[in-house]
This record gives C-alpha cells, sequence and structure tokens, in this order.
C-alpha cells in the first residue's frame, strides 16, 4: 500500500502560480530540481486534473535534454503511470496514462491501496477534493522566495489542516523544502 502524497512548488505567500496564471518564477535551480527528482523518483502514479496534466504532459518528450536534472526527471515521470480526472479532456496523449471523467475518492483509495509505490496528486483543485475526503497522507511543500501577492494557493482555502512537520530543507539559493504529515484534514 503506497501513501498519497501532495508535492507543490509555491511561493512564500503559498501561491502555486501568480494572478497572471504564471510560474515562471517557479522555475527550480538545478540543485531543488535534483531534490524534487529524488523525491519523486518513489512515485508510481500520479493523478492529475486536466490542467494539470496539460502542464506535465510536456515532460514526455524532454528525456533528450541535454540538462541532466531535466532528461532525469522526464526518466522519473516517464515511468510511472497517471491518472487523469477530467470532465473536459476527450483524451491523453502519453503512455502509462488513463483518463477517468471525475474526481471519485473510492477510486483514489483503491488506486493507493493497490499501490506498491507511493502516489502523487498534482494541482491544487484535485489536491482540494483529497483533502476534502481526507485521503492526503503528506505534504511537500517547496518555497520559492518570493511573494506573488495572490493566483493559486497551493493548500485548499476555507478549510483547516492540522500538520506535522516531518523534514526541512533550506537550499542554497534560499528556496525552502517543508514535509509535513497530514494529521488532520
Amino acid at each position: 500500500m503506497g501513501r498519497l502524497l501532495l508535492s507543490a512548488i509555491a511561493s512564500v505567500d503559498g501561491y502555486t502560480v501568480d494572478s497572471s496564471g504564471s510560474f515562471d518564477w517557479a522555475h527550480p535551480d538545478p540543485e531543488v530540481h535534483a531534490f524534487v527528482n529524488d523525491l519523486e523518483r518513489g512515485i508510481g502514479t500520479y493523478l492529475y486534473g486536466g490542467r494539470m496534466y496539460e502542464t506535465m504532459r510536456a515532460w514526455q518528450d524532454m528525456g533528450d535534454s541535454d540538462e541532466p536534472v531535466i532528461a532525469d526527471y522526464a526518466g522519473v515521470w516517464q515511468s510511472a503511470e497517471k491518472v487523469v480526472f477530467s470532465s473536459t479532456l476527450n483524451e491523453v496523449t502519453t503512455p502509462k496514462t488513463r483518463l477517468l471523467t471525475r474526481f471519485d475518492p473510492d477510486e483514489v483509495r483503491r488506486i493507493v491501496a493497490d499501490a506498491d509505490r507511493d502516489v502523487s496528486i498534482g494541482g491544487p483543485t484535485l489536491a482540494a477534493a483529497a483533502f476534502a475526503a481526507g485521503l492526503v497522507d503528506e505534504v511537500w511543500l517547496i518555497l520559492v522566495p518570493v511573494a506573488v501577492g495572490g493566483g493559486t494557493p497551493a493548500l485548499p482555502q476555507g478549510r483547516f489542516l492540522s500538520l506535522s512537520l516531518l523534514e526541512e530543507r533550506v537550499f542554497a539559493g534560499g528556496t525552502i523544502g517543508l514535509h509535513y504529515a497530514v494529521i488532520n484534514s
């Protein structure tokens, strides 16, 4: 049985994208990227909403990058299964990917229970649904040293979450990684 993990790169004020929808400020430097790659190696399945899948599917074609951390992450991403929950997408275009038309907490429970590796949930909207169903076990927040003042929050708004700090990591460029167990969502 795996665990359901949320990993998000966010501004220090808690947003994954700014108010214009940009996340250009979130591009990790090689040290942070290598750390994220190592975190993601334990993932056997990614769960995405339609928009997050559309963003992440670019990794399918980055395996031959001249940048080692990019090529490494592409390999990690390509080797994992993907499940996309979307009522707007008609198809998925990457291998090892299946499309479900709606988020179903029971299906997520089954995926996690049947997993021999961890399962990652990607995208704030889908993560909020998973938190509401009490499904998320752990959270990794990679906080970039910028404040964007608004946008899409990494964690669900209007919901009390009790977290217990498991680990922290400070990077040379000022980015901080915070790893939490979810006590109560």
